[in-house]
């Protein structure tokens, strides 16, 4: 019997996303993608699971709050000391509440922060390649990964999608807001070169991102 994760299994070959010729030592560089509770982070965790290289943006985005210092004062000018939490830090979920209901001030956040993340991931990869063994394979959690072009610096982009139902299951921020502004999943899929649903078990998913890394390891 094919396992059902088999099934979900698709490569496909595009005219318009050839892959680059890899310098000798640098990992493959992956993108994990798709809508709100799809499951990347879980899908990024299978990805390690099976010896790869792991990040995600929100990591990223993570450390640029703790340590950026002129990301943190460009924040504060902007909103003020609310987003600040009892420790003196900037508080993600105060941030989130102000630009997820202000449009204008979302984008403004993802202008400030995308050259900086995209910068960030660039160097991680170089660090990779540098080491004396490099993994064959680097993940990256990229949610806006279409909608920003940024599927130019990868090599292949994995693309996990559920049911609509499923997604509002998973999530504690209401999501229809942030939904609106992403690119529909349908076209997600058809641009990207594995797709995944996720419907099923950990397990199930487990066994779509090992087939994933065996072709991309061949």
């Amino acid at each position: 019997m094919i396992p059902r994760a088999a099934t979900r299994l698709r490569l496909r070959k595009k005219a318009g996303r050839a892959r680059r010729p890899l310098p000798s030592r640098r990992p493959v560089a992956v993108a994990i993608t798709g809508g709100i509770g799809a499951g990347k982070t879980e899908a990024l965790k299978a990805f390690a699971r099976h010896g790869a290289a792991v990040v995600s943006s929100d990591e990223i985005v993570h450390e640029l709050l703790r340590r950026d210092d002129d990301v943190s004062q460009a924040l504060l000018e902007r909103f003020g000391e609310a987003i600040l939490g009892p420790d003196g830090e900037i508080d993600r979920g105060r941030v989130g509440d102000i630009v997820f209901a202000r449009p204008a001030e979302l984008r403004w956040l993802e202008r400030l922060l995308h050259p900086l993340v995209v910068a960030a991931y660039l160097r991680w990869r170089d660090e990779l390649a540098a080491l004396e063994d490099p993994p064959a394979i680097c993940a990256t959690e990229v949610p806006l990964l279409f909608e920003v072009g940024g599927e130019k610096s990868f090599d292949a982009v994995v693309v996990v999608t559920a049911p609509p139902e499923v997604r509002v299951s998973r999530q504690v921020r209401p999501m229809q807001d942030r939904e609106r502004r992403l690119i529909p999943d349908e076209e997600k899929a058809r641009r990207a070169d594995f797709v995944y649903s996720n419907e099923g078990s950990l397990e199930d998913l487990d066994a779509f991102v090992a087939g994933v890394v065996a072709r991309l390891s061949a």
